[in-house]
Order: structure tokens, then C-alpha cells, then sequence
């Protein structure tokens, strides 16, 4: 049978008293389940502690693996719009250059390494200001294409202009390459005297073209020897003549382009034969043709603006 007391005796070394405790069955129990609890506490407790430490260490590392791939990302877009500005800048300068505008002194984009030593936050204050220059940059593009545009335009309207002065100088033969039977010179056949233009050799009724754009100021009979013959005012100080003619195919008054066809090869007035009698006028005054047979002379091209 159980016994449900227990006695403890302490006994000193003197041996003078002797202490004693009567210990009943269930205190011992209870203190054995107190002492249980406090041990299984005690476990529990580092054991929860450790496994938040553990699940700290783990979201530590996990913060810090995906702090490193945004950084990566940000590394990527950041280089990715470096190179972006630095194409922008380098348009920008290749357009100046087309313009004729100063240089852009500015210095240009240079390459960072982001993830030494750098923290998220500052990477994000360096993508931020990339992201300032590119739309300053942008910003300057835009003004430049302006300013290119209306430079251009500026341009092309003066290259028109210049193309209409040189469209209205005489620069073709107008009997398409014939031979120069008759020079611009002085000459004692058909006729004593100085000849003020060329005959070019050509066939009767063979079509003949203006030497340049013009307005026709004549077209009919000639009382001084030219026969029927055609006079282009050109505008700019040059006349052209086309004498002998057979018949014409303008009027006066009328436009007409360089090229266009304007009448026919002929033998009227004083002429031996059928040719093209063409005369360059300058000013008033008589000018070598044969040089304006191949295209604008090169000291005529000289003095335009």
C-alpha cells in the first residue's frame, strides 16, 4: 500500500538538533508537475524564439535577394536610358552641326556602377536624376528640331530662289547639240561685220526650245535682217534671240519654261540657208553665246547669291 506521508529528516554534523518535514504523496506530485510545466516552458520558449529568429533571418535574407534583383532591374533600365540620353545628345550635336549652331559644351552621360557600395535608395535618387536629364535633354531635342526646321526651311527657300535665278539663265543648246556653223566673231561671209550670236546647224522645220525660263517679249517679223525671230526677256538682265525662224509656236506676253518648245527652224530674213541664228543678250549688250550652250558658265554661277 502507497503511503500517502513521507518524513525528511536533516541532520547537521553537530548532530545538536535534527530538523524534520513530513512531505505528503501529493505535494510531491504537484511539484514534480510544476517542475515539468516550468521545464516544457522553458523549452518551448527558445524554441519559439528561435524559430522567430529563424523566419527573421530567413525574411532578412528574402528582403535583401529581392532588394539585390531590384537593384539589378534598376541597373538594367538605368544603362538601358543612359544609352537612350547619350543617342538623344549625339543627335542633338549632329544637328547642331547641320544648322551651323554652337556645340553643346555640356558633358555627356557617363556610365555608373550602381551596386557597389550603393544603397536602393540612392539608386533610385540616381535613376531619378537620369530621368531629369533625359527630359531636359528631350526638352532641348525638341527646341533644336525647331530651329533645325525653320533653318531648313530658311534654306530650302533659298536654294528655290537659287534655282529660279539659275533656271532663268540661258544654259541649253536650243537645237539640241547641233554644230556651231557660225561663230561669235567677226566675219567677212555671208556678210563684213561682227557676228553678235552663232549659227547652229540645223534642219528645216526642226523644232527649236527656249534656253531658259522667261517671258516672251517678241515673236514675229524682224525688219533688221533676223527674219522671223523670237526674244525671251528672262528677268535678270538676259534676253535670248532665236532668228530665221520658219514660224513660231508662242506669243507675246506668254511664260515659258526652259526647254519648251518655242518655234521652228526656218531661212527668213537675211539667211543663206536654214539654220538657228541664236543670240545671248546681257544688259543690252551682246555675249559670247557658246559658253551658255552646255549649261550656266561657271563665273556666271559665281556671282549668283
Amino acid at each position: 500500500m502507497i503511503k500517502d506521508r513521507y518524513s525528511v529528516k536533516i541532520v547537521p554534523h553537530d548532530g545538536e538538533s535534527v530538523h524534520r518535514f513530513e512531505v505528503h504523496r501529493h505535494h510531491i506530485v504537484g511539484s514534480l508537475i510544476v517542475l515539468a510545466v516550468a521545464i516544457l516552458g522553458t523549452f518551448a520558449f527558445f524554441a519559439i524564439q528561435a524559430a522567430r529568429a529563424h523566419a527573421e533571418v530567413a525574411a532578412m535574407q528574402q528582403q535583401a535577394a529581392s532588394e539585390q534583383a531590384t537593384m539589378k532591374t534598376i541597373d538594367r533600365k538605368a544603362d538601358a536610358l543612359r544609352r537612350t540620353l547619350q543617342h538623344v545628345q549625339k543627335q542633338n550635336q549632329e544637328i547642331r552641326k547641320l544648322i551651323g549652331a554652337p556645340s553643346n559644351t555640356a558633358p555627356g552621360v557617363q556610365k555608373t556602377s550602381w551596386l557597389r557600395g550603393q544603397s536602393l535608395p540612392a539608386i533610385e535618387a540616381h535613376v531619378r536624376e537620369l530621368s531629369v536629364a533625359s527630359d531636359a535633354t528631350e526638352r532641348e531635342s525638341n527646341s533644336i528640331r525647331r530651329l533645325a526646321m525653320h533653318v531648313l526651311n530658311i534654306r530650302h527657300i533659298r536654294d528655290l530662289a537659287r534655282a529660279q535665278l539659275i533656271a532663268a539663265i540661258p544654259s541649253i543648246d536650243p537645237v539640241n547639240g547641233a554644230e556651231i556653223v557660225g561663230c561669235y566673231c567677226y566675219r567677212t561671209y555671208p556678210d563684213v561685220g561682227f557676228h553678235k550670236g552663232v549659227d547652229l546647224a540645223a534642219d528645216y522645220g526642226e523644232m527649236v526650245h527656249a534656253a531658259a525660263a522667261g517671258t516672251i517679249t517678241l515673236a514675229g517679223w524682224d525688219d533688221g535682217g533676223y527674219g522671223i525671230m523670237i526674244d525671251i526677256d528672262h528677268g535678270n538682265g538676259y534676253h535670248t534671240w532665236y532668228a530665221h525662224l520658219s514660224s513660231v509656236e508662242v506669243h507675246a506676253g506668254e511664260h515659258v519654261y526652259k526647254g519648251q518648245a518655242i518655234g521652228l527652224v526656218g531661212a527668213t530674213g537675211f539667211a543663206t540657208g536654214p539654220h538657228l541664228h541664236y543670240q545671248v543678250m546681257l544688259n543690252g549688250t551682246a555675249v559670247d553665246p557658246t559658253p551658255f550652250l552646255r549649261g550656266v558658265p561657271a563665273n556666271v554661277l559665281a556671282s549668283l547669291p
